[in-house]
């Protein structure tokens, strides 16, 4: 058992998805009865998170029967059979609506999964819904779409962060044990952290993105929510296009995370504590930090303005008026912008290969601040006034730039608000990275911080 992750608490806070499967085989449990336990669960306190778009239940009860008759016919399809899980709601599921968070879409019902949905089926799990994501995932707090935003477990005053809004709200409060997200910048790993659970963003192209609207086609990565880094692991083994292998005990390094982003204190003492014994502790130089920010912001903005130009010149009303604002200055930018971004990426590896050093994984704070409260776009952080927007992406857009996989486990709670330490490793280095979340207090939440008043 883990600790129960917030106030809220579902049937499944404090379970992982090996126990639940050992229930499951050994006959305390079956597929239908964990079914059963999320529909419920979301009926009863999803009205107050709004984590969920669209609940399939008569689905769910189906494919729970099927799981539970392939296990009593001695088929077991691994890890997540008959597991519950819930999917962001700009992933293509058959039959379901998937809206993108966007009146653009409402009433859109695919007519085929997306890739990463077929490999759970594959795999046996159970699609209970969608969840709420930022429209059109652009956007890291989860608060701007068109059914509303998703609220925080800890304190539904709160951002849950996005755009894996749902997702993250979701497997908080124990609603569902596993959830898929999509993360272009950070949007598995930032509501992971704000809302105080473990979120892998893999490696580019590791889980196939085929059937996911895209918003910036090189950066978009499909990940996964979790309890534990456990269960991310268990999850990535089967949706990945090659699992890792084991991997002994990796080399960690400490970034300090002011050289990417002034940020609370009481955070960064709060993941710094959570990371343990490193290695060494490297800072960023400002040129590279201001390098990577200039990049990513270059080639999601271009890529996200050629995907909606259509919808832009069409019908601009449908969408939300910040997003809305947002695609605008981002079809400003100019082309050559881009054509540098693409180029500076090479320089980067190079500034990356450097700061790693002769280390396997960088360990900070997934997000240098607590969770703000919904619709604030600026908050006070370490005595400075900091903008939100670019505070949540500061320690978690790098790595998308690059492709790197990188894991945000549970780090403990500043003044009630969870906070998450972000584990980074090298391409290929996923075994890495859930070898050092076991060196990091077991990947569980570290020790509660007080003092100072909310961020």
């Amino acid at each position: 058992m883990i600790p129960s992750p917030g106030p809220v608490t579902g049937p499944f806070s404090g379970r992982t998805l090996a126990g639940l499967g050992r229930d499951l085989r050994e006959g305390r449990t079956s597929a239908a009865e964990l079914t059963a336990l999320a529909l419920d669960a979301i009926a009863a306190h999803d009205p107050g998170l709004n984590a969920f778009v669209t609940v399939d239940a008569a689905g769910a009860a189906e494919a729970a029967r099927r799981a539970d008759a392939e296990l009593a016919a001695g088929e077991d399809r691994g890890p997540l059979h008959g597991m519950p899980v819930a999917v962001k709601d700009l992933i293509m599921i058959a039959g379901l609506p998937v809206t993108m968070g966007s009146r653009h879409f409402a009433g859109h019902v695919p007519g085929t999964d997306a890739a990463c949905v077929a490999l759970l089926r594959r795999a046996g799990a159970v699609v209970v819904g969608t969840t709420t994501t930022h429209e059109f995932a652009y956007g890291p707090t989860g608060d701007r779409s068109a059914g509303g935003p998703a609220r925080n477990p800890w304190d539904p005053s709160r951002m849950t962060g996005g755009s894996s809004a749902g997702s993250g709200a979701a497997v908080a409060a124990g609603l569902v044990p596993l959830a898929l997200g999509t993360d272009t910048g950070g949007s598995v790993r930032i509501p992971a952290a704000l809302c105080g659970v473990s979120g892998f963003k893999p490696a580019y192209g590791a889980i196939p993105a085929d059937g996911v609207f895209p918003l910036s086609r090189t950066l978009d990565h499909v990940g996964v929510l979790a309890a534990t880094p456990e269960d991310c692991l268990l999850a990535y083994g089967c949706l990945a296009v090659a699992p890792p292998p084991a991997a002994s005990a990796p080399a960690v390094a400490w970034l300090e995370p002011e050289s990417l982003f002034p940020g609370d204190p009481r955070v960064t003492a709060a993941a710094r504590a959570a990371a343990g014994d490193v290695r060494a502790e490297v800072r960023m130089p400002a040129e590279v930090a201001e390098l990577f920010r200039e990049t990513y912001l270059a080639i999601q903005s271009c890529e996200t303005a050629a995907v909606h130009a259509g919808r832009l010149a069409a019908a601009p009303g449908l969408f939300d008026p910040e997003v809305l604002d947002r695609l605008r200055l981002a079809a400003e930018l100019p082309g050559w912008r881009y054509v540098r971004a693409l180029e500076a990426r090479r320089a980067l590896e190079e500034h990356a290969e450097a700061l790693f050093g002769g280390h396997d994984v960088l360990a900070m704070p997934a997000v240098p601040i607590l969770a703000p409260p919904i619709g604030a776009r600026e908050v006070t952080a370490g005595g400075a006034r900091v903008q939100v927007r670019a505070a949540l992406l500061a320690m978690t857009s790098p790595w998308n730039v690059l492709g790197r996989p990188a894991l945000t486990v549970p780090a403990g709670t500043v003044d009630g608000l969870p906070v998450g330490l972000q584990l980074v490793a090298r391409p290929g280095g996923e075994a890495a990275l859930f070898a050092a979340a076991r060196q990091v207090r077991g990947g569980r939440c570290g020790p509660a911080v007080r003092g100072g008043g909310p961020a």
